[in-house]
């Protein structure tokens, strides 16, 4: 097996070597959430599962982070999965987060000698805020009781992409490279040429692999477009994805279609609905 701790710079000879590799390397988290939560266990006493929450869902790997930890460390008793990261602190207790979560490695830590590939994870974090904002608006106009989970599913949806950043930012590289070169090409097929394997699939092998809850698993699988949920998570990142750069790209009329398809809407209150959500 490669050097968890030194950067890949060749593909994996399949998807359970990606798997594994990813499964068992440390995963970094920002710089902000080290600080943060250092600075909240100096005054454990005063903070609640509420403001660990909030500070954890302010950084998709600390969120996959405390979701994995979780569903490693079920209780058996517990035959129910927490789907959010304020349910699984509830369970999990204030004194035994801070025992299982102690100084944290962080990307800029990580990456400190690849500034292009951490500004690329910074770039696809952004994006994924964006897009989590974007699906939590559309969930509460359809009235989704499933608003919060679908709100973290969208955070989520690029995980695989951020854990390629940190752990083999040349080959993450060369993928954007690609896709900067020929717009046109698939990112599935660049994918495959490049790492041999689609980051999808990884996402949910990982997915799996963590045992992380079985809803938000099935919310995070763009093959099952046939559930709204599924739907609401997409279009939310395909239109963060498609809006990145300003609201000028070529394929935001189609986007725009389908979220008024999804939230039953006209076209031009579809477009209002997306711009005053992003305000």
């Amino acid at each position: 097996m490669p050097d968890l701790d030194a950067p890949l710079t060749r593909p994996l000879r399949d998807l359970a070597a990606w798997t594994e590799h990813f499964r068992r390397a440390d995963v970094p988290v920002l710089a902000q959430t080290a600080e943060a939560i250092e600075a909240m266990r100096e005054n454990e006493d005063d903070v609640d599962a509420n403001a660990i929450g909030e500070m954890v869902s302010n950084d998709p790997l600390m969120t996959l982070k405390v979701l994995a930890y979780a569903a490693a460390h079920r209780p058996a008793r517990v035959v129910t999965d927490t789907e959010t990261v304020t349910a699984t602190l509830v369970m999990m207790g204030i004194s035994p987060f801070f025992r299982a979560f102690g100084p944290q490695l962080t990307l800029e830590q990580k990456l400190a000698e690849h500034p292009e590939a951490l500004e690329g994870l910074h770039e696809v974090i952004r994006r994924a805020h964006r897009g989590a904002t974007f699906a939590l608006g559309f969930a509460v106009h359809r009235m989704d009781p499933d608003a919060p989970l679908i709100h973290e599913a969208a955070l989520l949806h690029d995980f695989a992409e951020m854990l390629l950043w940190c752990h083999a930012p040349a080959l993450a590289l060369q993928i954007r490279q690609a896709q900067r070169a020929d717009p046109a090409l698939r990112s599935a097929a660049i994918q495959r040429d490049v790492l041999g394997i689609e980051l999808h699939d990884l996402q949910q092998a990982l997915m799996k692999a963590w045992r992380l809850p079985e809803m938000l698993r099935r919310i995070s699988d763009d093959r099952h477009t046939e559930q709204a949920n599924v739907r609401n998570v997409l279009l939310a990142v395909r239109l963060a994805r498609h809006t990145a750069q300003g609201w000028d790209n070529a394929a935001l009329p189609d986007d725009v279609a389908d979220i008024a398809a999804l939230l039953n809407l006209s076209h031009m209150a579809a477009m209002q609905l997306v711009r005053s959500i992003e305000a």
